[in-house]
């Protein structure tokens, strides 16, 4: 439940074709990770991690949850076997590209593709995820340890924001998750990469002079601060970011507790936030910039 990677001059391209196919299921996963050439051990120590194939059922609810659309790029760091990519290239028929450290797991993640007939879809590089440039992708998943993903972490929040991202099994340490995916057998994690609001934001209403005042603060995806509205100073209840949207409620704190006045929906793009302003039953279309630099937010 979901809750909310002659004989003697063959060529090395060829020998894939030549190699015994590996044993597949009914939903074209692979039944055993390796092939004839090389056969990887479940726990086997990597440069960073040890390698543990995901579950098929985790996969797919990993590429579920990533809601992959249309010209995604799916990156996958420290893909292994390459599963997820390939399967991400299958399913979907998106550009997909796997980072992986171990030469022997790359040489045989390209052997996969080429059975899966998907080359022309995936890329497998050798390389380091702390030094390859990963920013272009859309969708973002792993499997690393703590520790790693918590070192990614503000690689990460910088990338595009509405990036989605996936980890199985661990999370982003003080990043919360926007959802999880509990299975019998394993968990993952979601975030969707925000934009930064932290700051204050002067809004008007068809050019006319600022209406309204935004104070920000912004840790991740969750926002607090203060609404100054028509002279009146009012609390930002709850706020969060999903990407490049915005919303949050409004209204009075006291010690009998929060009273909700209205609220705001809209998007951050190109240094201009714009929504609608619901205030006791009022819509007002409000845009405006930022005063000023913005303040680091994520820490």
């Amino acid at each position: 439940m979901v809750r909310i990677n002659g004989l003697a001059l063959v060529t090395s391209a060829l020998l894939v074709w030549l190699l015994p196919p590996v044993a597949a299921r009914a939903d074209g996963s692979q039944a055993t990770p390796g092939d004839v050439l090389y056969q990887p051990s479940v726990g086997q120590e990597g440069k960073d991690v040890i390698w543990v194939p995901t579950p098929d059922a985790l996969m797919q609810a990993m590429l579920d949850i990533a809601n992959i659309q249309d010209g995604d790029i799916l990156y996958d760091l420290g893909s292994g076997d390459g599963k997820i990519v390939i399967g991400a290239a299958q399913r979907y028929g998106i550009k997909a590209v796997g980072i992986e450290y171990n030469p022997d797991l790359v040489a045989l993640a390209k052997r996969h593709a080429a059975r899966a007939a998907v080359n022309d879809k995936v890329t497998f590089i050798r390389g380091d995820i702390f030094k390859e440039d990963f920013s272009e992708a859309t969708v973002l998943t792993l499997y690393l340890l703590p520790q790693l993903n918590v070192k990614l972490k503000p690689t990460i929040l910088a990338m595009r924001p509405g990036t989605r991202v996936v980890s199985n099994s661990f999370d982003m340490g003080t990043w919360p998750a926007d959802a999880t995916i509990e299975l019998e057998g394993g968990r993952g994690y979601f975030w969707v990469v925000p934009a930064s609001v932290q700051g204050r934001w002067q809004l008007g209403a068809h050019g006319a002079k600022p209406a309204a005042e935004l104070d920000i603060q912004q840790s991740f995806q969750l926002l607090g601060g203060r609404l100054l509205l028509n002279g009146e100073s009012l609390s930002i209840l709850s706020g969060r970011m999903r990407g490049e949207a915005i919303s949050f409620t409004y209204g009075t704190r006291s010690a009998n507790g929060d009273e909700p006045r209205g609220t705001f929906k809209g998007t951050v793009r190109a240094g201009i936030l714009a929504g609608t302003l619901s205030d006791q039953g009022v819509d007002v279309q409000l845009s405006g910039g930022r005063i000023g630099q913005a303040l680091r937010s994520r820490p």
